[in-house]
């Protein structure tokens, strides 16, 4: 399964030349290219060709986490250790949001991607004109498996990769199992996933005027057909309809939580290609954690909290590249909720979408029947809910 735009043994990448690396990212990059983009990979090239000499493993450029919608600069697998690098050409100093965003892949690698849990995971952070050149190799407090970030102007990465490796314990990655990894949340997310909503105030996710009975009794019913499909191995898709404000996405979102269970196949989970409505959900329900937790003396940080929002509530695009990207396997979850289906892409948005940014010239179905036949793959059962309107 290729997550990456390039992927290579570390010999050899060591014996490629930049221009061959660089056709490589190219080809494949599906954003907008501009010099400054260009001209830090190349850097990367440079920093990562002197500082991995000594070094037999594997190396990924522009990895995507899985249905995550996010890509690590460099990823290593060498010996034990994930390596997570986040490159910052041509700056001086480690700001706050660069240590929080390689803290995030970190976590989202540990949560979501199941090769990766149990693994050890070193996030590094390098700031190119920084003057840094000490460092510790230390666990987290939160998380044994991940090491704090650590800070670097490149120079001694070599430095940091050999003493990451001498200093910690664990089972060497095959590379070739590692690779195909699916997305699966952890037992534990999900417990946290139920916890935090459940102890939730709806009404302070999206209020709304409508009256709570006929949500409650939709929501039941939805319930109703997810039981009884399982029950009798049947796939089943449901259409829930209403004005703006008549509270489907408080349908939607009461069925994917009702639905996240680590002891059986009942796993839902909330999607929208809205990005903002997904930034604006997640971003309420990690508020509210965060304050009730600091609240009973239990802080945690944000981004421990994410990880368990995210675990229910995704965007679409996303949950459609992984299944486009991964052909075979199904999705993880058997009950998806796709909130606003009206507004997805018709065969022709689709179809070239697909050929412009995927290279894909012979894709022809609409976004919805992509989704419903990725939901289709299930051997027993799966339940499809569409909130339009």
């Amino acid at each position: 399964m290729k997550r990456s735009l390039y992927s290579e043994t570390i010999d050899n990448f060591l014996s490629t030349s930049n221009d061959e690396l660089l056709g490589s990212l190219i080809k494949n990059y599906a954003f907008p290219m501009d010099v400054s983009q260009k001209n830090a990979w190349i850097r990367e090239f440079s920093i990562l060709k002197n500082s991995l000499q000594a070094f037999k493993g594997n190396i990924y450029l522009e990895y995507a986490i899985p249905r995550m919608g996010k890509f690590i600069d460099a990823l290593l697998l060498i010996n034990h250790v994930i390596f997570i690098l986040e490159f910052k050409v041509g700056e001086s100093s480690f700001n706050k949001n660069s240590i929080e965003q390689v803290w995030d892949y970190a976590l989202d690698l540990n949560n979501f991607h199941d090769t990766s849990q149990n693994k050890l995971i070193t996030p590094v952070v390098i700031a190119t004109e920084s003057k840094v050149s000490t460092f510790e190799v230390h666990s987290t407090k939160q998380i044994q498996s991940i090491i704090e970030p650590i800070h670097t102007n490149g120079l001694n990465l070599e430095s940091i990769i050999h003493s990451t490796i001498s200093s910690t314990k664990g089972e060497v990655i095959i590379p070739s199992v590692w690779e195909n990894g699916k997305y699966s949340p952890t037992p534990t997310i999900i417990e946290a996933a139920k916890s935090l909503y459940f102890n939730h105030s709806v009404e302070n996710i999206s209020r709304t005027d409508s009256d709570a009975k006929n949500i409650s009794i939709t929501s039941n019913f939805i319930s109703s057909i997810v039981l009884n499909s399982k029950k009798n191995n049947k796939k089943s898709i449901c259409f829930v309809t209403g004005v703006p404000g008549a509270g489907k996405t408080l349908v939607g979102l009461d069925i994917a939580t009702r639905y996240i269970d680590s002891s059986s196949d009942m796993h839902g989970v909330y999607l929208s290609g809205n990005g903002t409505l997904v930034d604006v959900l997640r971003e309420a329900l990690i508020r509210d954690k965060y304050l009730r937790d600091k609240e009973y003396g239990t802080p945690q940080t944000k981004g421990k909290i994410s990880g368990e929002v995210k675990s229910f509530i995704q965007n679409v695009h996303n949950f459609r590249d992984e299944y486009l990207n991964d052909t075979i396997n199904p999705p993880f979850d058997h009950i998806t909720i796709f909130d606003e289906a009206q507004r997805a892409w018709s065969l022709e948005q689709t179809s070239k979408f697909m050929k412009e940014k995927r290279s894909k010239t012979d894709f022809n179905q609409s976004e919805p029947e992509f989704l419903i036949s990725c939901m289709d793959r299930h051997k027993d059962w799966a339940v499809v809910v569409c909130l339009v309107g």
